[in-house]
Formats: structure tokens, sequence, C-alpha cells
């Protein structure tokens, strides 16, 4: 039989459960929901976002709310913000970012009265020195892939002289076999991460 403050007690317990999801995780949840917001940006911009989304294997959006949810440095691009109207020629872009990512910008922007466009584009910039190291890191994955298909060349013909001398039924040739099959799949693997990133080249 459930007593009277044993009753009572539950009830409270449910009511601070009902109000830590009410209160914290909704808003919590909002913040996270995706919105749509159009920027006006440089071509340079919105290709430099695009090949380094890529280049990590992750979404723009990450990328994106990496950058903006980032309120002090958004602070300081304002600070030090001049003019933005003499630069490039921009170009409308349409991007999926996260509510509280967008309400973190936009308040900056009220703030030190600062074009949420500049905002962002100064923003971008700042991830060039990385783009510039995995522009490197293409090249050395290049350079890898042209040696691992020497290296799959020189297996290949290794494996058919284990055929001439034992036959494709010895079991050191069955094992050759597969082990060529494993660099096979791997220099194949390779490749795709490289022509992935062939963008990369001509930034």
């Amino acid at each position: 039989m459930r007593t009277r403050s044993g009753k009572v007690m539950a009830d409270k317990k449910k009511s601070l459960i009902e109000l830590e999801i009410t209160e914290e995780t909704t808003a919590d949840l909002r913040g996270r929901q995706s919105v749509r917001t159009t920027f006006k940006l440089s071509e340079r911009s919105i290709e430099a976002l695009s090949i380094l989304a890529g280049q990590l294997g992750i979404k723009q959006k990450s990328l994106f709310d990496h950058l903006i949810q980032d309120t002090r440095a958004l602070k300081r691009i304002a600070e030090e913000f001049d003019a933005f109207s003499g630069r490039a020629q921009r170009i409308a872009k349409t991007y999926v970012v996260s509510r509280k990512s967008l309400e973190s910008l936009e308040k900056v922007s009220m703030q030190y009265d600062t074009p949420r466009d500049a905002l962002v584009e100064y923003s971008i910039e700042r991830i060039l020195p990385l783009l510039a190291r995995e522009k490197e890191k293409h090249h050395r994955r290049k350079l890898l892939l042209r040696s691992l298909h020497d290296y799959l060349q020189d297996g290949a013909r290794l494996l058919h002289q284990a055929g001439e001398d034992l036959g494709e039924d010895d079991p050191v040739f069955q094992e050759m076999l597969n082990m060529m099959r494993g660099v096979k799949n791997c220099c194949q693997g390779v490749e795709q991460w490289v022509a992935k990133g062939s963008k990369i080249e001509k930034f």
C-alpha cells in the first residue's frame, strides 16, 4: 500500500523530471534544429567551405556551425571589421545551419553593427590555413598512390611467377592471391580518396 508521503515524493520527482526536460532539453533541441538561410559570399569563400568539408569527410553544415558558433572569434572579426563593399563580387548562396548558429551570428551582427555576410566570409577565411595543409596532404596522397600502383604491379608479377612455379592450386599461391586482392582493394580505396580531393588542386 502506497503511503501519502510516498505519493507526494513520487509526484515531486515526476514534476522535477518534467521541469528538466521542458526548460533545458527542449531549449537545447530547438537550438539544434536546422534552418535555411542565404548569404552573399565571394566565390572563393563558397568554394573553400565546400572543398574543406569534402576533404574532411563532413557535412558543410557541421563545418559552418563549428565556425559560426565560435562567438569569441565572431566578436574579434566584428571589432576589426573595416570595409566589405569593395571586395570581390558576391554570390547568393543558401546554407543549412543550426538555429543556434544563426542566432549567434545575428546577435553579434546586431551588437557590433556588422553585416552577417562579412562575419561569415571572414570566418570562412579562418580555415584557409587548414585548407593549405589539406592541399599538401592531397599532394602526398597522390605520391603514395603512385608508389602503391608500382607495388601492385610488382606483386602481380610475383603472383604470376608463383603460379608458374607452384601451380594455382598450391596453398602458397592462394595465400599470395588473397594478399594481392587486399592490396588491389586498398589501392582502389586510395584512388577514390585522391579523386575526391582533386578539387583542391585548383584552389
